[in-house]
């Protein structure tokens, strides 16, 4: 369980703020924060990596102090059982995919992971090419793989989709859920994107200059939109039909089919905010 209360100072775009964050987060869980541009998500993000030291406050990760402020007690980034993704990837560039997750491994008895998290990733084809001969959402997958390779307790995701396309968006979405649930991990996501969100977390805390101010579950985009409806495309059929997942411009999520319906990938549907339901094809 993480147990924290941080504070930073924040330069935001609408002048200086002050990160004020009290939270508890369960072992298991996966939290997304979300929050316009300068609200703290990525500054909450590296306070708890130990790669920003915080004005003041307590960071206790099950039984162990990360920082107390009042003690002066520091754990510094190596010494924290966590995985972070960077927006930009940062890969070692002349080491080969398989060597940057062999880099990351904290004990030479940990290898055998290797090899289980190149099949995950569906990376073992590219094991011997270097970041500079691979596409983004490879990269963005090389990136995922090391920060698992460590066996963390906190996996920390920066935008970790945002630079990739919907195909690829997709494909990593569903291994992010397979590897939170594989590994058992506790992690916490940065995500500008509203369906990303509902897809995979369980718990979404939005701030806003520096502040919560939401903390609860996860709801469907447009739930707020006052009926609006949405074109989107079926890209993928799930639970034996009782599912879809859906592409609208830069958003991806999952629905529940209407008693009844059945569609298929590439058919063009509406979708209703109101209640996320799929208005049946026009005859």
């Amino acid at each position: 369980m993480l147990d924290l209360y941080l504070v930073k100072a924040l330069h935001s775009a609408a002048g200086p703020a002050t990160l004020d964050v009290r939270l508890t987060i369960g072992p298991g869980e996966f939290v997304a924060l979300y929050g316009p541009s300068g609200a703290g998500k990525t500054t909450l993000l590296r306070l708890l990596a130990g790669l920003t030291r915080p004005d003041a406050g307590y960071l206790r990760v099950g039984e162990q102090t990360w920082y107390d402020g009042p003690q002066r007690q520091w754990r510094r980034p190596e010494q924290r059982s966590i995985g972070y993704v960077f927006q930009d990837y940062a890969l070692f560039p002349n080491m080969t995919v398989r060597q940057n997750l062999t880099f990351a491994l904290t004990s030479h008895r940990d290898a055998a992971i290797v090899a289980e998290l190149l099949a995950l990733t569906e990376l073992e084809q590219l094991a011997h090419r270097y970041p500079a001969q691979l596409s983004g959402g490879q990269q963005q997958r090389v990136a995922l793989a090391r920060a698992l390779a460590r066996r963390p307790r906190l996996l920390l995701l920066d935008e970790p989709l945002s630079a990739v396309d919907n195909p690829t968006r997709l494909r990593l979405q569903q291994m992010l859920a397979e590897a939170h649930q594989r590994f058992e991990l506790t992690t916490i996501m940065v995500s500008h994107d509203p369906a990303e969100v509902y897809t995979l977390a369980g718990r979404v805390l939005e701030l806003d200059l520096g502040r919560v101010i939401r903390d609860g579950q996860p709801v469907p985009p447009l739930t707020q939109s006052n009926g609006l409806e949405l074109t989107a495309t079926v890209v993928e059929v799930l639970s034996d039909g009782r599912e879809v997942r859906l592409v609208a411009g830069a958003t991806t999520l999952v629905v529940p089919v209407p008693a009844g319906q059945t569609y298929q990938p590439g058919q063009v549907v509406t979708l209703t905010a109101a209640a996320w339901g799929i208005k049946p094809p026009q005859t």
